[in-house]
């Protein structure tokens, strides 16, 4: 049932450090707007300790009283697991809706556990305000993910005009697509870094201008071939003696083999560590540090960018997705095209040329202009009822 108070809840569905790192700039600024109450649904790995527990930054960033846990996720990554865990995340949002309703709801991105929580909403009537919509990344099922939400959505929260093209493509109203920008980089105006010596200290490892941050998943849509794919990455990153921080895969099918060999290898050699999560802050630091990051990771799409750091992107997981100069696009499976881009983003004439870079994804104010518009939208059939738009004019 919805409560009767006079404030408008927004819930908010947070489901690991991948997605908090980008809403909690919303969550921030939803704090700051006049009649809005602020729910965070935390799921999926934030409440796991395989991946961290990563519920606790939550908790340390001040939202403690905030939290609704519902835990979700299945023992196991293959892909009944995984199934099992979108049907379980129905099932447990659906109860939580039961028994409080939000006025709204406020998801990001392309997650499976997100995707089991937008379902949920149906049947309620709750609607849902998606950000991050409208990208492409033809390499996981993460790309299928996310349009089957847009499509669940009422209205649109995208970083760049080209994905708010595609959503007016897909039949999406206009006035529901609202160009935002990337709320994560907001954060960025007032960044710090974490002092050198201290973040060093937090990691374990020297951190210099070759060391490297390597974020690397399975590639969801070819996920058969996710032990060769790492073994190439590691074959190439052996060629490279200095410090290497990896961050641990999301839960996606076959994770385990990414996880387990990246463990070995960092065992090797006193410059090598592996983190669950860094957070935020420390996140940020390393990628103002490193000289460049490695894998395949979203944030060496939209955040790196705005670090100037050159990033190495293995493979098709991020394929046709808006990028900046700093990407240097290499093929999973063979470790010598991986080892030409790495000597790339390492070499000093790539990186002069990076001075200056402007992040396609960077637009001043985006989680202001998200909660403003979270707290203002009226909630009624216009909103809730969605017929389809064609050529500048409704279809039906």
């Amino acid at each position: 049932m919805r409560t009767k108070s006079h404030l408008r809840e927004i819930g908010i569905v947070t489901t690991g450090r991948s997605d908090y790192g980008l809403l909690k700039p919303v969550i921030q600024a939803l704090l700051n707007e006049r009649g809005v109450r602020p729910r965070i649904y935390a799921t999926g790995m934030h409440l796991s300790k395989a991946f961290g527990y990563t519920v606790r930054e939550i908790e340390r960033d001040g939202f403690k009283d905030l939290i609704v846990k519902l835990p979700i996720l299945k023992g196991g990554d293959d892909p009944v697991a995984v199934a099992s865990s979108i049907s379980r995340a129905t099932a447990r949002f659906s109860a939580e809706f039961n028994r409080r309703l939000p006025d709204l709801l406020v998801v990001l991105g392309d997650r499976f556990e997100t995707l089991g929580a937008v379902a949920a909403t149906l049947p309620f009537n709750i609607p849902v305000a998606h950000i991050h919509g409208g990208e492409t990344t033809e390499g996981a099922v993460d790309e299928v993910i996310r349009h089957a939400i847009s499509k669940m959505s009422h209205l649109h929260f995208v970083a760049a005009e080209p994905f708010a093209a595609r959503l007016r493509q897909m039949g999406e109203e206009p006035w529901r697509v609202i160009v935002s920008g990337a709320p994560a980089l907001d954060t960025l105006a007032e960044f710090e870094p974490t002092p050198l010596d201290l973040l060093e200290r937090r990691i374990g490892v020297q951190i210099t201008r070759d060391t490297l941050l390597v974020t690397y998943h399975p590639e969801t849509r070819r996920a058969s071939d996710t032990a060769r794919d790492v073994g190439a990455l590691l074959e190439a990153l052996d060629r490279f003696p200095a410090g290497m921080i990896f961050t641990a895969p999301n839960a996606d099918p076959q994770n385990s083999i990414v996880r387990r060999r990246i463990s070995e290898f960092a065992a090797l050699a006193r410059n090598r560590t592996i983190v669950a999560s860094l957070g935020q802050q420390d996140y940020f630091s390393v990628m103002h540090y490193v000289g460049a990051m490695v894998g395949n990771s979203s944030s060496g799409i939209i955040e790196a960018p705005s670090f100037r750091l050159p990033v190495v992107n293995i493979g098709d997981r991020q394929r046709n997705r808006l990028r900046a100069q700093n990407v240097i696009d290499v093929p999973a499976g063979a470790s010598g095209p991986i080892i030409i881009g790495i000597r790339k983003a390492l070499s000093r004439p790539f990186r002069s040329r990076l001075n200056g870079l402007k992040n396609p994804y960077e637009r001043k104010g985006a989680a202001r202009t998200i909660a403003r518009r979270l707290a203002a939208v009226p909630i009624a059939r216009r909103l809730l009822v969605k017929p389809f738009f064609s050529d500048g004019r409704r279809i039906g």
